[in-house]
């Protein structure tokens, strides 16, 4: 699994009040020579499926978000959430928190079915608004949203529905 450092906080020093002044500090344990390229949603299936449980793709949902950066290399993959057998929780603000962590200027979206049918659900559809749509704000862009199955995907890009 790709994790990604991040950015980190880190404590320099206290006023009279025991109130710290925080300083983001950024290392990265992957040069960005060695860092895969996610320039397409094609690219974006392949490395997720490397990366997904096979043993429970079929059973249960989980939600994953691939953090990148300016030039389409993957800074990491966060794991969301795991659910049930027909939804899994998704938090946009911890999206968002992975994505400012890792210093992140984009993320393609992904979930599975593990029904196997990739059309997405009126559920899927207001989601992904709303991510978008709070990912503008803090100029993160969304390049994809993937539902995947172990045999094919669907991609909210290719579709038009970005």
């Amino acid at each position: 699994m790709l994790k990604s450092d991040g950015m980190k906080p880190k404590q320099i020093k206290t006023d009279k009040n025991g109130v710290a002044e925080v300083e983001l500090v950024y290392h990265s344990k992957v040069r960005a020579a060695d860092r895969p390229k996610v320039l397409n949603a094609a690219d974006a299936y392949r490395i997720l499926m490397d990366h997904w449980n096979k043993d429970s793709i079929e059973l249960l949902e989980e939600f994953k978000v691939m953090l990148l950066n300016c030039n389409g290399g993957l800074l990491g993959i966060y794991d969301l959430s795991k659910g049930g057998i027909t939804s899994t929780l998704v938090d946009p603000r911890l999206i968002y928190a992975a994505a400012l962590k890792a210093a992140a200027t984009s993320i393609i979206l992904a979930h599975n079915h593990p029904s196997g049918e990739l059309k997405p659900s009126r559920a899927d559809q207001e989601m992904t608004s709303k991510i978008v749509a709070g990912a503008n704000v803090l100029e993160i862009k969304v390049n994809d949203h993937l539902i995947i199955t172990p045999e094919n995907y669907f991609s909210f890009a290719n579709e038009g529905l970005l």
